[in-house]
Order: C-alpha cells, then structure tokens, then sequence
C-alpha cells in the first residue's frame, strides 16, 4: 500500500498556511469581507474609545405607580445581554438610583470614521418598548419602517419569555421560534383568533420590525414565525424580540465622545509583546525540542489563525486584557505540546520505535493536558460570569485560546508529528533529542 503519510503532512502544511493568509488578509472585498481579518478585530474601549450616554426613563400616560428603580435594575441586564449577544464585553451599565437613570460607556464600532455619538448608540439596537400589535392589511403591505404604531396592542415585552431561531427541515430557510409566559398565552389565542388571514406586527418603540401573517389561532405557548429568513436575520429578529423586552422605554438625554484611555498606541505595544512571546516561545521549542519543536511552532501559528479568525468574524471586542489572554493561551498550547514531547522522548529512552512512541506518547499526554485545560477553563468561566467588562473579555480570549490550544494540541500538531515521519530525516531519533542507544542528545 502507498505510503500517503507525505501527501497527508504537506496537505496539513497547507491548511495551515490558509489559515494564517484567511487570518491576516480576510477574503473578500475589503468594504465586504466574506471573511474578516485581522484589521476587522473589533476593539474595546481602551483602545479605540466609545460613546457615553445618559438615558432616563419615558414612561407612556396611564402607567405610574411604577417601581423605577426596578424597571431600571431589569434594563440594565437586558441592554448587558444585548451587548453581550453583540460580542460588546467592554462596556459599562450602572444605574443611578438617586436621579433616575442609567449611564451607558460602549466602545465605537469597528472602522467608526463619522464622529456621531448618537449614531453609534444604535449599536445597542432598539432600546424602546417591545409591543405586538394589530395593524391593517393596507399597512401591512408598507415597508417595515413606515408600518404605523396606531394599533391596539395584543401583548409587550413582558408576556415573552424567550426567542431563538431554528433551520426548518424542508425549505432550508430559518424560522423565528418564540415562547410566552402564562400572561401571554390567553392574550395571543384570543387576537390570533381574530386575526387569522391579516397581519401582527412586532414593534419596538414605534418602529416595526416584522409583520407576520396569521395563519392560524395559537392557544400554546411556543410558536413560531416563518418566513425566507437566513440565519443571521433570523438570529436579528430573534434576538431583538428576546433582548427588546425593556419593562420602560428609555430616552437619551446626554451623549457624549469619550477618548481612549490607552489608545492605539498601547495596542502596539500589545501586538509587538505577542508577536516577541510567540518568536521567543518558538525559538526555545526548537532549540529544545529539534524537529517536534518546529512541528510544535507550526501548530502554535494555527492556534493564533485560529483566534484571529474566531475574533474577527464574531464581532467580539477585544481589549488589552483579552489580547493578556490570547499570549497566555499561546503559552498554554506550548504547555501541552512540552508534555506530549517529554513522553515521545521517554518512550524512545525506553528502545520503542519511533512510530510507537509518538502513538503512545500522545495518548499518555492527554490525560494530563486535558486536566490542566479543564481547569483554566473553569477560571475562564468564573472570570465571564462574574467579571465585567475587561475581566469578562479576558474570560472570553482565555477560554477560546485554551480550547483551540487543546485542539491545535492534540489534533494538529499530533498529525504533523505522525505524518512526518514519511521522510528519513524524521526517522532519527536524535532529531527528537535522544541518541540511538536512548540517552538524550
């Protein structure tokens, strides 16, 4: 049988080299990107600056009596859950019980040019009150934005439990799945019922965002609204309804520009201190390591492809503690790769082939590496749900980075390292850092 060992090494050598191009480059039109690079990485508020906004409560006639501090209390975890389904971990929400209101610190879009506060506070999308209401057939035929808010509302924000997306079996196009709680469910049977054959729709504010048809009276609780959507416009109208759910409407009153508070400056530092890590990390595997640690720097610049890749294309704002967290997951997959060659060299002290030794060398590994991943993995969790901000961005890279470390680990430097031994020079063991009697070299 043909030995394809070569062909599968230099095929992996290639993905690898796809990988750092997609990672630096992107594809695509540079205004178009069917995939982001690294210019795309959102930054953080300490790198790029952002907006700060003061936003009060607008209360509609006919509803005081109401508990500001908490309607406030709840907007403030709805906006942090928007922000944060947005990939936006660098961001500040207080409420100021004392005057009412909450203050808002976001950081500017990626490649923000306009200087427009007001314009980039949309990023946190509708802010308002989420309502679903009858509108007419002759309405309904009108563009989204122009459907008028004069209907008699059937349910608001407060009768959703929750909203999601699902890929229908059939058509292959995305459907928006809701559920209600049990205020709601009455509520939508009886105007369901009546409206079978016209239109809902579903407002924020007084800005329609769907105009479903009726097709049928719903008496349960789940539901959903179908449509020819792709899964980022199902995931868009998902989200707005199950984030839209303000118990307040909220109106700016104060928006400011706020300055970086390290600026673009420290972010080269920052670049500059990785990329020197990752030359000094490499330089030392393979001066220790020989050939496995050269394998072992290939598969360390997938594993920062691979964070860039991830960064660039979900939107998540990276800060300088997140870019903290990249370097420590890179000295984490140098960490797995050190345990899985000191048990290759172990087994090739013991007189085992070289073959045998690498199989058996990365199964004795991966116990060991699995733990200690485990464990940051834990750290990085805790840090996300209890940390804020730039404590949460650094949970956010540092969980990434130590799960596709695990993964470059145990996947792609182990196929380097087995399918390079198709060529001779590979086969010798001191190229390992052992001589052939099984001593070290």
């Amino acid at each position: 049988m043909k030995d394809s060992r070569a062909f599968k090494f230099f095929a992996m050598l290639a993905f690898i080299a796809l990988l750092c191009y997609l990672a630096f480059f992107g594809l695509g039109p540079e205004n178009s990107r069917i995939i982001k690079g690294a210019n795309e990485i959102r930054t953080g508020i300490d790198i790029r600056g952002g907006i700060s906004a003061i936003m009060i409560p607008d209360y509609p006639e006919g509803t005081q009596g109401r508990d500001v501090a908490e309607d406030l209390a709840s907007a403030r975890s709805i906006m942090e859950l928007r922000l944060d389904a947005q990939g936006i971990f660098d961001k500040n929400i207080n409420v100021d019980a004392t005057n009412n209101r909450i203050i808002i610190d976001i950081p500017w879009a990626q490649n923000e040019t306009r200087f427009d506060p007001r314009e980039a506070l949309d990023e946190l999308g509708s802010t308002g009150r989420l309502t679903f209401r009858e509108v007419s057939d002759a309405d309904a035929m009108l563009p989204l934005n122009q459907i008028p808010a004069t209907g008699a509302i059937i349910l608001d924000g407060e009768d959703i439990k929750t909203a999601s997306q699902s890929q229908h079996p059939q058509t292959g196009y995305y459907n928006v799945d809701l559920e209600l709680k049990d205020s709601g469910v009455d509520k939508f049977a009886e105007a369901t019922g009546r409206l079978v054959g016209h239109h809902i729709g579903i407002f924020i504010d007084d800005e329609c965002i769907s105009a479903p048809y009726v097709r049928t009276t719903i008496n349960t609780s789940k539901f959903f609204i179908e449509g020819d959507f792709s899964l980022e416009e199902a995931k868009a109208l998902a989200d707005k309804i199950r984030f839209g759910a303000l118990p307040v409407p909220l109106k700016p009153v104060s928006v400011d520009a706020i300055s970086a508070q390290l600026g673009q400056g420290a972010l080269d530092v920052a670049v500059r201190a990785g990329i020197v890590a990752f030359a000094l990390v490499c330089l030392f595997m393979i001066l220790y390591y020989r050939l496995p640690g050269l394998l072992a720097s290939i598969a360390l610049s997938a594993l920062v492809a691979l964070q860039i890749l991830f960064l660039a294309n979900t939107g998540i704002s990276v800060t300088l503690p997140g870019i903290g967290g990249i370097i420590l997951s890179m000295g984490m997959g140098v960490d797995a790769n050190v345990i899985i060659f000191e048990r290759i060299k172990e087994e090739l002290r013991e007189g085992k082939t070289l073959r045998a030794s690498i199989e058996t060398g990365f199964k004795r590994a991966f116990v060991a590496i699995m733990d200690s991943n485990i464990t940051t993995i834990i750290v990085a969790v805790v840090l996300y749900i209890l940390g804020t901000g730039p404590v949460k961005g650094f949970g956010v890279t540092l969980g990434l980075g130590v799960i596709l470390s695990f993964i470059t680990a145990v996947s792609i430097t182990k196929a380097l390292t087995r399918n390079i031994t198709a060529f001779g020079f590979a086969r010798k063991k001191k190229n390992y850092g052992v001589r052939e009697g099984g001593a070290d070299a």
